[in-house]
């Protein structure tokens, strides 16, 4: 595979799927290629070790995608088991600098010329020269002692890794002055599961499974990834009264998570009515989503090649939750208090979020169109929203999710007015053939990518996933500074950033 480059908006490389192509480069060659495609508008949508079969290598994929219209572009840069080193492409991405650190600490790849080449996924106690996703890592050795922090200095003030409620650990330091935050460092992957490893050498309909507890709350949305991948590596068309269902329990799961959070953003403002409103139209949604699947959030609908529900929502029923919801907001509006915490509050600026890649309503918040619905469609879909306020702050985050909350209720019901009906889709196409496979989807919190590679006997030997927190993490430092220390659980929680999706 050695095709050139070419303007935009024809894709390089040889086709290997939807919207897709692939061209394989030396290391060398890997910054000019990269150059070439962020200069057309492209975005480091995944960067992924692989450690290919019959011992002969390592390899880094890399995959491009860019918008109107939809193009994935993947670079694969084969390197030697001896010396695994591909040049870095930090300078050219904040995104890419955060998926090399991630690479290194699981398959040994070195990226040379990094700025800042520590540990990401293991801590300090892991095994050095340990790489997990190695076929030769064999049982895992033996750790050393967990490590013990830093003490905290009379200018820091630690946060986590034990926090009140469900949440997974997290452990953020905040360098404060008096009680204005100025810089913040944070650690996660306190609960790595080796997700992406416990998907290997398993059929695509055994990685269901895997894929519906990558992130709790985003069942569908990790479920439809992994499935329009494994899809597009099988080459299985799905009937547009598949996807259409499919499209409907996706705004469904959006629902459920925007309730919660426009309450849980009331309730850290000090407005406990408004909170207790918001949790009861949550759990009316979650009763929803189990008339409709059986589950109330929403596993076991999706599965390779189609879609199971008992029923679709009751439109009216939504509108109902619409106008609730439209009188949450309206009601946290009409309070000075509440306002007065947002507004200003946790400001990620436009040119930051862009430059960290910011994904879902955060970016939509700070202005930017990012959105899989439009940009990578497996349906049809209308043009971005406008937002009204693109601020950047609490007040723009909280009113996205508003905004959001209603179009999904809209969407649910135009995508409704057709049925549904019981008829058995065709089982997924069986390869003879090696093949890999894309899907994006528009989770809640934002875009949702899964990469897999198939083998000829149809096993999985590789599934790579992105969830959109592993990218908005990077951002949340950056709104955090200037903030009040008060102000910290609340320009959290408008984040909302998953502890647990893709291992964080």
């Amino acid at each position: 595979m050695t095709a050139e480059i070419t303007p935009t908006p024809g894709p390089p490389g040889d086709s290997v799927g939807r919207h897709r192509t692939a061209l394989t480069v030396s290391p060398d060659d890997l910054p000019g290629r990269a150059k070439s495609l962020l200069d057309k508008g492209y975005r480091v949508a995944l960067v992924a070790g692989h450690e290919d079969a019959g011992n002969t290598g390592l390899r880094a994929v890399y995959l491009f995608t860019a918008a109107d219209p939809d193009r994935r572009v993947e670079v694969h840069v084969p390197v030697p088991r001896d010396t695994p080193t591909v040049p870095s492409l930090a300078g050219m991405s904040v995104v890419a600098a955060r998926f090399e650190r991630e690479m290194h600490d699981l398959f040994g790849i070195v990226t040379l010329g990094h700025p800042a080449p520590r540990r990401l996924v293991r801590h300090g106690h892991w095994p050095r020269g340990w790489y997990p996703m190695l076929a030769a890592a064999g049982e895992p050795p033996e750790f050393a002692a967990a490590e013990v922090p830093a003490p905290v200095d009379e200018a820091e003030v630690a946060l986590g890794p034990v926090h009140a409620g469900v949440m997974e650990p997290s452990q953020f330091r905040l360098t404060v002055d008096g009680e204005r935050i100025r810089g913040v460092g944070g650690r996660l992957w306190y609960v790595h599961k080796g997700i992406e490893r416990m998907f290997q050498d398993r059929p695509p309909a055994a990685g269901i499974e895997l894929a519906e507890r990558i992130s709790g709350d985003t069942a569908i949305g990790h479920t439809l990834a992994f499935c329009l991948a494994v899809e597009d590596a099988c080459a299985h068309p799905v009937s547009p009264d598949v996807q259409r269902i499919r499209a409907i329990l996706l705004e469904l799961e959006r629902l459920y998570n925007h309730a919660a959070d426009l309450g849980a953003l009331c309730g850290d403002a000090g407005h406990g009515v408004l909170a207790a409103h918001a949790r009861r139209v949550r759990e009316e949604l979650l009763r929803v989503n189990d008339a409709v699947t059986g589950h109330r959030l929403l596993r076991g609908a999706i599965h390779p090649g189609g879609v199971m529900v008992r029923r679709l929502p009751d439109p009216e029923r939504l509108a109902e939750f619409a106008a609730e919801v439209a009188s949450i907001v309206e009601l946290a509006l009409a309070s000075s208090v509440v306002v007065d915490r947002f507004t200003g509050t946790a400001v990620l600026a436009a040119a930051d979020a862009a430059e960290y890649g910011a994904l879902g309503y955060v970016a939509r918040a700070s202005g930017l169109t990012v959105d899989a619905r439009h940009d990578h469609p497996f349906l049809p879909g209308d043009p971005p929203r406008a937002y009204e306020r693109t601020d950047g702050d609490v007040l723009a985050r909280f009113l996205a999710r508003a905004a959001e909350f209603a179009d999904s209720v809209r969407l649910i019901t135009a995508l409704s007015e057709h049925g549904f009906d019981h008829s058995v889709e065709p089982p997924l196409a069986r390869r003879t053939v090696a093949a890999t496979g894309v899907g994006i989807v528009e989770g809640w919190r934002g875009t949702i990518t899964h990469r897999v590679e198939l083998s000829a006997e149809a096993t999985l030997t590789r599934v790579k996933v992105v969830d959109p927190s592993f990218v908005n993490w990077a951002a949340l430092p950056l709104a955090l500074s200037d903030t009040d220390v008060a102000d910290f659980p609340l320009a959290n929680r408008s984040f909302n950033l998953s502890c647990a999706g893709n291992d964080l």
